[in-house]
């Protein structure tokens, strides 16, 4: 006999999952092994928590959709923030949930799914029926596709366990055709670029899927091209990208982006973090807005224009109007040769704050490694005043090289983000940039790097505290509650399987070249004790947002 369970993993293999993480329990036992019999990968996780946004980095790098499987009641609400996270982000994640029997009110797994997954932002559906089984899956799994959405999908376990009804052959389903701008949207776009001399187009997460015909649009109409820090490597291979717009931008990014006359967003939310609170944005610039959300439209900054239409489609329309004899603009000489010596962080002059042989500069550290490490590499970056660092100083091939889960403003996701990252592109080294309270906080997940045998490279920036409440509230107030005793974070890994040194000095992080050398299988953790750093450049104008 064929359960519903099997059938629905079956089904979802056909449709094309991408990989699967999660824990294991009563609930959903039947239902993992039924995806892995279907070919789907499943990686078992120490924390539902690190299954989440292992999944949602896993959907992020590769483009694929990428499922969770849970327990009923507690599996679902350890996992809550990774849940939260992937649904801010837009990632295609299908939450498949047990759920108590129906009518089983007294259970100790019985609450209410369906609101507690709404809560979080995600789309709640139900297998209702044996009957219904497959084409609740099918909604499902269509609205992740399509909408690219996060999905919680509530599987009963009676509903899991009856026989199944009717047949999975031959079912697909396909991504929505994409969405394309009304003529008078396009028409205003056209007349707008034509007008500008110093145009900027910004690409957020909804401009991933656009990169060519965005450059190419830059390249006609004469614009400078940018990212937010989601979209980071998006335009490397172009001589005028600035980099990440926003918080994390040099000075020469900064200034070139405030100077523009015109700004036109495909995909991006244009928030205080892009936009620093809006101070990138002149007092004359006017800025357009292309989304396929027209709630997205205006929701953080007043715009120009507003397109609600897919950025790819929405690119090339306007390249079909505009005319092939554009002037240069941005793109001059002048412009390139800045960018080309100025637009990163590390041509910026900075003073070494190290202390010799007992602290070193975060950023001194980190350009260090950077050097060291091979080019194809997938970035991961967790949350804290060290952020800056690692996202500006360590360099990626494209962008599914920089995997930010940042939209929940959570520490503790870094860990579990580079193993999904890792996990989507298998053939690039996985490198996280984390601080020392979110890497204790995410620390179990170690385990399931050792077991997998990746060689990740963990850099934890290691100040004994949570420094963003340091330098947020300063001497004025009493930071016992944030500072702690120094953590020997190396010994602590070595005791998970791992390889793992401290770094005082610069010059200690020349044992990654021998690491590198020895064709690892483990992942290699580097405590590094920073020194203070009054505040990362960055940090100031995000808590103005607070």
């Amino acid at each position: 006999m064929t359960t519903v369970a099997q059938q629905i993993g079956a089904l979802l293999g056909q449709l094309g999952v991408g990989h699967s993480f999660g824990v294991v329990g009563s609930g959903n036992f039947h239902l993992t092994n039924a995806l892995r019999d279907a070919g789907v990968p499943f990686t078992a996780t120490r924390h539902e928590g690190g299954a989440a946004t292992m999944a949602d980095a896993y959907a992020r790098m590769s483009g694929k959709v990428a499922a969770v499987s849970l327990h009923q009641g507690c599996g679902l609400t350890n996992a809550a923030t990774g849940i939260g996270e992937a649904a801010k982000s837009d990632s295609p994640v299908l939450v498949l949930a047990a759920e108590a029997s129906r009518g089983a009110v007294h259970s100790n797994f019985a609450m209410d799914q369906d609101g507690f997954a709404t809560s979080l932002g995600a789309k709640a559906h139900r297998v209702h029926t044996p009957e219904t089984a497959v084409a609740d899956t099918l909604r499902a799994y269509r609205t992740v596709l399509r909408e690219r959405s996060t999905v919680v999908l509530n599987l009963p376990l009676d509903v899991q366990d009856a026989p199944a009804v009717g047949s999975i052959a031959e079912l697909a389903v396909e991504a929505a055709p994409a969405q394309r701008p009304d003529q008078r949207s396009l028409a205003q776009l056209v007349e707008l670029l034509q007008a500008a001399e110093r145009p900027v187009f910004l690409a957020g997460r909804g401009g991933r899927n656009a990169k060519s015909e965005i450059t190419a649009l830059a390249q006609q109409s004469g614009a400078l091209l940018a990212t937010s820090a989601v979209a980071k490597g998006l335009f490397n291979d172009d001589a005028f990208n600035l980099g990440i717009s926003g918080g994390f931008s040099s000075p020469l990014t900064a200034e070139l982006i405030t100077h523009a006359d015109l700004i036109v967003a495909f995909g991006s939310a244009l928030n205080m973090w892009t936009m620093r609170g809006g101070k990138l944005i002149g007092a004359n610039t006017k800025v357009v807005q292309v989304d396929t959300d027209d709630a997205a439209i205006g929701a953080h900054r007043p715009v120009t224009l507003g397109v609600v239409a897919d950025a790819a489609a929405t690119a090339t329309d306007v390249m079909a109007r505009l005319s092939k004899d554009q002037p240069r603009r941005y793109r001059t000489d002048n412009i390139r040769e800045r960018i080309a010596t100025g637009a990163r962080w590390d041509q910026t002059e900075t003073p070494d704050i190290g202390v010799a042989g007992q602290l070193v500069d975060p950023r001194e550290v980190t350009k260090r490694l950077n050097e060291l490490l091979p080019d194809e590499r997938v970035v991961a970056i967790d949350s804290g005043n060290f952020m800056g660092y690692p996202s500006q100083y360590l360099d990626v091939p494209d962008e599914f090289g920089f995997c930010f889960t940042q939209a929940f403003q959570s520490i503790g996701l870094g860990l579990y983000t580079t193993l999904g990252s890792a996990f989507a592109q298998p053939d690039r080294l996985p490198v996280l940039g984390t601080g020392d309270g979110g890497f204790l906080m995410a620390i179990h997940e170690l385990e399931t790097a050792v077991r997998h045998r990746i060689p990740l490279v963990v850099l934890v920036y290691n100040d004994a505290a949570y420094s963003a409440e340091i330098h947020h509230f300063g001497d004025d107030h009493d930071l016992d509650t944030v500072v702690f005793p120094d953590t020997d974070i190396a010994s602590i890994a070595r005791g998970f399987g791992a390889e793992a040194i401290t770094v005082k000095d610069v010059a200690d992080l020349n044992y990654v070249t021998q690491w590198l050398d020895s064709s690892p299988t483990a992942p290699l953790v580097i405590d590094a004790k920073i020194a203070n750093d009054g505040g990362s450049w960055w940090l100031a104008e995000a808590f103005q947002g607070h």
